[in-house]
């Protein structure tokens, strides 16, 4: 019956699809047509703020709790590492019914401890972020200088000369479009997996019905007579008009007093369509400046690292062309004048300082690698959208888990061509590969974790959660791992086109370090990417949605070129002065973006969050930004290493020397 009912919703969507006039509904997004009168129920996330990166359970202010009790939402795997936690409010409306002056509850007295916690969210300034439909509570704010500002959620209150004052009564405003479509697909309920009933006769099209198509919410703080609603019910009439001016606050919080709740709703009428009622959101300020910059940064970056490219190609091809004109008397006369990188012939496949290592590294990177690449694409085509909470860092797990197979190839057939083609040992080298990258994140992560426990933050991974990840970890990406790495033992290893001498050959004394070249050249993979960066980390510090992943895939595969680039010169310039130890500062030389990256979070850390409170904040910000630039400088430094041992390989088969 399972299998029936999904067949049929695939078919009602196709229906949609190609009958609908103006709007494309992707699979597990649709349009919910409520009735005049029929119940809105409104959603509450986590409590969050722009000065620190603990999310707190809405209920754990003294607001109103709904009839029934507080329940979670259904969340995914996504929402929940993300510290998303959806849970049921007393506010509900009624489709296309105005309402005014609806009292909702009368809070207990104001104890010292909740007294303490509300100032405390106040001067954080915590946001309460409610959601309609999937569509989260928007606020307008116009500026002195005439542009508009929008914020989701609204302030738990404000502080003004040493008062704090809360918001308790909110004014909403719900956007609804007529749902006039006929012959289509009719989708009802208001859960997170409606039922989806085809429309029969005249008797349904002739019904009517409206989508949501918008959700604003004006925060006001007003005085309420608190004996004036002793014998009022939950959702019964204030007795007194309630004016909200914005502008003005009038209800300053005092310990052991309590507060009053009240709301109104409007209900507009929008041209707005249901597929085009996130734009609201997808509004970036500075969009223009965004995007003239990340194109004016490509086109720098790609034609500084076009012109090093092709000055490189030619210094190489010119010595490899004048070589092969010559007879062989001149070649062996040439071969006892060598000079460069023709005399590290004998050293420049000598296996490098921890070659295992090296390789789970470069497994590793391409798994992280893959997995951007592939995520990032599926984000740009649209089926992960931020209408879906969660969905892209689920996507991202997903897409880890399975490319763990890539990982093992990588890591244990290039073990078994450094190591001479024995495949003993291939099973440690997957297991390593399967637990290193791994590993560290998930030692960061705890430690995180046990500072949120202790902050009571909502942002904390349930224990719970925690055992389903090392589930998923050791059950599914572990196996694809050696999955993988025992391909890889059965693949033949690539052959070296030049032997190695026995006795290592001397390094000539260097003019300048060459780790100083490695960590200077991360500054043009950096300069391909910074911009971009900007714009990922207010959305994901900010509460800002991020959007334009069509952008973000050109970024990533112009930083793909340019650490391929990169790696190629400074392995060719290594060679030149006769330093034949490349393979680590191959993958150095471009994994360096990450040093670059994690110093850009910092000065991001000082100059954008500087109002960031405390230092358990200030600790889970730099723990996170550790663990993400940790995976750029393993998937960034592949790059590089790949680039490069296609390249040394490729120079030294080109031509015979003995």
């Amino acid at each position: 019956m399972g299998v029936f009912n999904q067949l049929r919703i695939w078919v009602l969507t196709i229906c949609l699809v190609f009958q609908s006039g103006y709007g494309f509904y992707l699979p597990g997004s649709y349009p919910h047509k409520y009735g005049v009168g029929d119940d809105l129920w409104v959603k509450v996330n986590s409590l969050t703020s722009i000065d620190t990166e603990m999310p707190f359970s809405y209920y754990s202010l003294p607001f109103c709790t709904p009839d029934g009790g507080i329940k979670d939402s259904a969340e995914n795997l996504g929402e929940l590492l993300m510290g998303d936690r959806i849970e049921n409010s007393p506010y509900r409306f009624n489709m296309y019914k105005n309402e005014t002056e609806i009292f909702l509850c009368k809070s207990d007295p104001l104890s010292a401890e909740k007294f303490n916690i509300l100032k405390d969210r106040i001067d954080e300034m915590y946001q309460v972020n409610l959601i309609l439909d999937n569509l989260p509570a928007i606020r307008y704010t116009t500026k002195k200088e005439g542009y508009v500002l929008w914020w989701t959620g609204y302030p738990v209150g404000v502080k003004l000369q040493d008062v704090y004052y809360i918001f308790n009564h909110l004014k909403f405003n719900v956007l609804v479009h007529k749902y006039d479509e006929t012959n289509v697909a009719r989708v009802m309920g208001t859960g997170d997996a409606p039922d989806m009933i085809p429309s029969v006769g005249k008797t349904e099209s002739n019904v009517p019905g409206y989508m949501v198509v918008g959700f604003e919410v004006i925060p006001c703080s007003v005085t309420h007579n608190v004996d004036s609603v002793k014998n009022l019910k939950k959702y019964g009439k204030y007795p007194t008009a309630v004016k909200c001016d914005p502008n003005t606050v009038s209800m300053p919080i005092k310990e052991g007093q309590p507060i009053v709740f009240t709301y109104e709703v409007t209900f507009e009428e929008s041209d707005i369509k249901w597929p085009s009622r996130w734009d609201a959101y997808l509004k970036m300020e500075g969009s223009k400046v965004h995007w003239f910059s990340i194109l004016n940064s490509l086109m720098v970056i790609t034609f500084l690292a076009g012109i090093v490219l092709v000055i490189f190609l030619r210094t190489v091809r010119r010595d490899l062309t004048r070589y092969e004109e010559l007879d062989k008397e001149a070649q062996a006369q040439m071969n006892e004048e060598l000079s460069g990188w023709k005399l590290v012939v004998g050293d420049v496949f000598r296996t490098p300082t921890n070659p295992s290592l090296l390789c789970i590294m470069v497994g590793d990177g391409v798994q992280i690698l893959g997995m951007a690449v592939v995520t990032i694409l599926f984000a740009a085509l649209g089926f992960m959208s931020p209408a879906s909470r969660g969905t892209l860092v689920t996507g991202m797990l997903f897409f880890y888990m399975i490319l763990g197979i890539a990982a093992g190839y990588v890591a244990v057939r290039l073990w078994r061509t450094i190591g001479g083609g024995d495949h003993n040992g291939w099973v440690s080298v997957s297991w390593k590969a399967a637990c290193f990258f791994p590993g560290i994140a998930f030692l960061i992560l705890t430690t995180l974790n046990f500072l949120l426990w202790g902050s009571h933050s909502t942002g904390a991974i349930p224990f719970s959660l925690f055992v389903i990840l090392l589930l998923l970890w050791f059950c599914i990406s572990v196996p694809l791992t050696l999955v993988g790495g025992y391909f890889g033992a059965k693949a033949s290893p690539i052959e070296f086109p030049v032997r190695t001498n026995q006795i290592p050959r001397e390094i000539p004394a260097q003019k300048y370090p060459s780790w100083l070249l490695v960590l200077g050249a991360g500054t043009l993979p950096f300069g391909t990417l910074f911009i971009e960066l900007f714009f990922i980390m207010s959305s994901i510090w900010l509460g800002r949605v991020y959007y334009v992943f069509g952008f973000l895939f050109i970024v990533l595969i112009l930083l793909v070129v340019v650490c391929a680039e990169v790696s190629l010169v400074l392995t060719y310039m290594h060679l030149c002065v006769e330093d034949w130890k490349w393979w680590w500062k191959s993958f150095f030389a471009s994994g360096s973006v990450a040093i670059y990256i994690f110093l850009y979070s910092v000065n991001y850390l000082v100059f954008d969050l500087k109002s960031l409170s405390g230092p358990v904040s200030a600790t889970l910000y730099l723990g996170y930004s550790l663990f993400m630039v940790v995976a750029i400088m393993l998937a960034t430094g592949t790059v590089g290493f790949l680039s490069s041992f296609w390249f040394v390989h490729y120079l030294f088969s080109s031509v015979k020397l003995d």
